[in-house]
């Protein structure tokens, strides 16, 4: 079995799942007392989140590449970066290392389309859903993203940022999240993605009325293939 390193702590609450997902996933593949191999690097959040306000991705990027270096001089076979919106970063990272690294835009967009799903709405925090970086992966692989309006925008990250990272979890803010989702429905998603780890801790399938596709689940399922069986998501070859 491959060895795993997952860079996180972006939040911890969503690196938890990883791990946890992780573990229950080779123990259901390969039965008995199997679990993950993996190793955790888990950055102070903290000091990440105030990069991303202030738009100092490039200090962001050395930090993860800091990070990225010590899980492969540990002896990671790949890195799984515990973050959607810290994928602004991914090819730098990827760039920097000797080791391959997994982008959750892409083990996304495998479900999606796998799915049959051609048109996806994207909930995320405020970076992910209006910077390109996410929907242009995800078009790479021939899918139309929609993304909600500003103020629908402002309502998830809010709830992203001030209660989910902090290990909040409101029957409000849910009902918040239902009414985005049904509104990207109306506008024309035939399924959605909770991209960003922590949405998962909110709201699930019976919260959509369309197929919804959960980023950390499907990255680490995804990891969980590759360490036990080698198999590799790709991006598809560009035009």
């Amino acid at each position: 079995m491959q060895l795993i390193g997952f860079l996180g702590g972006m939040s911890w609450e969503s690196s938890a799942e990883y791990y946890r997902l992780a573990n229950e996933m080779v123990r259901d593949r390969c039965g008995g007392l199997h679990s993950a191999r993996c190793l955790l690097y888990s950055v102070d959040f903290a000091a990440i989140e105030r990069m991303q306000v202030d738009g100092r991705w490039d200090d962001a990027a050395t930090a993860l590449v800091e990070a990225g270096g010590a899980l492969q001089a540990a002896g990671a076979d790949f890195i799984v970066l515990c973050t959607n919106t810290m994928h602004r970063v991914a090819d730098t990272l990827a760039d920097a290392v000797d080791v391959p690294v997994l982008h959750i835009g892409d083990t996304t967009a495998a479900a999606v389309v796998g799915a049959g799903v051609h048109r996806v709405g994207l909930l995320g925090t405020e970076f992910t859903m209006a910077q390109p970086f996410y929907a242009d992966r995800l078009a790479s692989h021939g899918l139309e993203v929609l993304v909600p309006d500003e103020a629908d925008r402002a309502t998830i990250h809010r709830i992203i940022y001030d209660e989910l990272c902090l290990g909040m979890v409101r029957e409000e803010s849910r009902d918040a999240y239902r009414q985005v989702i049904r509104r990207l429905v109306a506008a024309g998603a035939e399924g959605v993605i909770y991209g960003c780890t922590e949405i998962e801790l909110l709201v699930g399938p019976q919260d959509s009325p369309v197929p919804v596709f959960p980023t950390t689940r499907l990255h680490v399922e995804a990891a969980v293939d590759r360490a036990v069986t080698g198999a590799v998501v790709r991006r598809p070859e560009l035009p």
